[in-house]
């Protein structure tokens, strides 16, 4: 008998927390964040209470009420030990995207991470680089000290970060275990196991394939037991590597079950394709006089290489974050390939304090050749294409450009803040004169709300014609559809459909 319980993700795009067990032993697959849920508690400054563990998050019904989490993160007055104590032997994580798992820092340590190098490598960069919710300290993590009553958890000054034990889904280099071993300052990390899924005494056979999707390393599962079931996490067929998400179907046409993604369910069918970008992101760049902006989503790599070839094409030179440059490293370690190209620059940050560990020891050390002041793209801005995302356009102040361009390259906006948010950039954008390519900004309802431009951005999901492809090429007995907004979709669509309310088991 198999059971898969859908904790979270079932009616939103995002969250996934799926559980399969099995005679007793279980695996969830991703544990992610649930933006929609959290947003409607919680924002930019209120935040839950890292003092308080999962204290918060428990009560608001943002994590699944269970006992599978990090000891140190319970507080004296949170009574798990009521919640059901899951069998959770591993998480097999999808890709780095935070709403697949970004809650997977709260989980007890002794739960295996199953995922790509390149995740894992991404996962290990996050946590280096930015100040974390507790949900997303994956690769390690410093335990919490109760204070006197044990309500208030503390985190400690000295001693180790524990990392977890990782199970990678290729071999892992040896690069990649040093960086992932690798800690700049006080404190080391005690790193945990790391081996190759085929090593692991996982509660199924687990098959590994790589799926298109706008991050490197994603993977779909097929995990072979009493029943065979198939999840896709994130993917899509209109990418560069839509022959891998092909494969992944092919292999999966044997799968009684197929848990799958439909976050574009209640949009229409587009034509879209990163060649369709590249051509009017180029067009775009041709056409500009003065400085190009290249705003696209955070560690989108295949859309940060098509503007180094747009760059290349139009005899600029790329500027990329010292972040950017990090990443680049971390997902070099894991798979070899230097993506940092050779006329690449990265923008010194003018700082008010002194520069992270990260930042000196890596990016520094490795290129610091490749610095570009503020002062010196000002001087010439018609040469560079500046990667700045929405959280970066405050640099503009150092730079000062009287005209130039902004191409927006990543998705659009869903909820009332994030179309604020286009007002404050509009702004911004008026105030250099800008020219904008990606949207513009129309009346609606006597308000300013950003219209997106087709054409700029390709989705990293799979159209409804896609996944009817899929669901039929499979033709597996039963459909779970997750991180999804209309179900109904796929009830109308196909016979063999369960849809599962969030904590709601279905069993083969």
């Amino acid at each position: 008998m198999t059971s898969i319980t859908v904790y979270d993700g079932a009616t939103t795009i995002g969250g996934n927390k799926i559980y399969v067990e099995e005679r007793g032993r279980g695996v969830f697959l991703d544990f992610g964040m649930n933006f929609a849920k959290y947003g409607e508690f919680f924002e930019e400054f209120l935040t839950e209470r890292s003092g308080r563990g999962i204290h918060d998050l428990i009560h608001l019904n943002l994590i699944p009420k269970l006992n599978i989490y990090r000891k140190d993160l319970v507080p004296s007055d949170l009574d798990v030990a009521s919640y059901p104590k899951l069998n959770v032997e591993a998480v097999l994580l999808s890709h780095a995207h935070l709403d697949h798992c970004g809650s997977a820092g709260l989980l007890d340590e002794n739960i295996a991470v199953v995922a790509s190098p390149i995740t894992i490598a991404i996962l290990k960069a996050l946590r280096d680089i930015s100040h974390t919710k507790l949900g997303s300290e994956i690769t390690y993590f410093s335990p919490k000290v109760p204070d006197k009553d044990g309500r208030y958890l503390k985190s400690p000054t000295s001693g180790k970060y524990i990392g977890r034990k990782f199970i990678c889904t290729s071999d892992p280099s040896e690069e990649l275990i040093e960086f992932i071993s690798s800690r700049s300052g006080k404190k080391k990390i005690e790193t945990g196991e790391m081996c190759h899924v085929s090593d692991a005494a996982l509660p199924f056979e687990v098959k590994v394939f790589e799926v298109d999707h706008s991050i490197y390393g994603a993977n779909a599962y097929i995990l072979h037991g009493d029943v065979t079931i198939a999840y896709t996490g994130d993917f899509r067929l209109h990418g560069r590597n839509a022959d891998k998400t092909k494969k992944f179907v092919k292999k999966a046409k044997d799968a009684r079950v197929l848990i799958i993604e439909g976050t574009r369910t209640e949009r229409e069918d587009v034509s879209e394709s990163e060649e369709v970008v590249y051509e009017n992101c180029l067009k775009a760049v041709e056409e500009s006089k003065g400085l190009v902006i290249a705003d696209f989503s955070p560690r989108n790599f295949e859309r940060l290489e098509t503007f180094m070839e747009i760059a290349k094409k139009t005899g600029r030179l790329l500027v990329i974050t010292a972040k950017d440059a990090y990443m680049l490293h971390a997902i070099e370690c894991a798979d070899g390939v230097c993506r940092m190209g050779d006329d690449t620059l990265i923008y010194y940050e003018l700082k008010d304090r002194s520069r992270s560990k990260w930042e000196t020891d890596i990016v520094m050390e490795r290129w610091g050749d490749r610095y570009i002041d503020p002062v010196e793209v000002a001087r010439n801005k018609e040469q560079y294409i500046l990667c700045f995302s929405f959280h970066d356009i405050k640099h503009l102040l150092d730079i000062k450009p009287n005209g130039g361009s902004y191409i927006y390259s990543s998705s659009e906006a869903f909820t009332e803040e994030q179309k604020f948010d286009f007002l404050r950039l509009y702004n911004w954008l008026e105030y250099f004169n800008f020219r904008i390519y990606g949207f513009e900004m129309v009346l609606e309802g006597g308000k300013l709300v950003p219209s997106f431009i087709k054409g700029y951005h390709a989705s990293g999901h799979a159209s409804k014609s896609d996944l009817k492809w899929v669901i039929e090429t499979i033709n597996p007995d039963v459909i779970i559809p997750v991180h999804t907004e209309n179900p109904s979709w796929f009830v109308e669509n196909f016979e063999n459909v369960v849809v599962l309310r969030d904590g709601r088991s279905y069993v083969v």
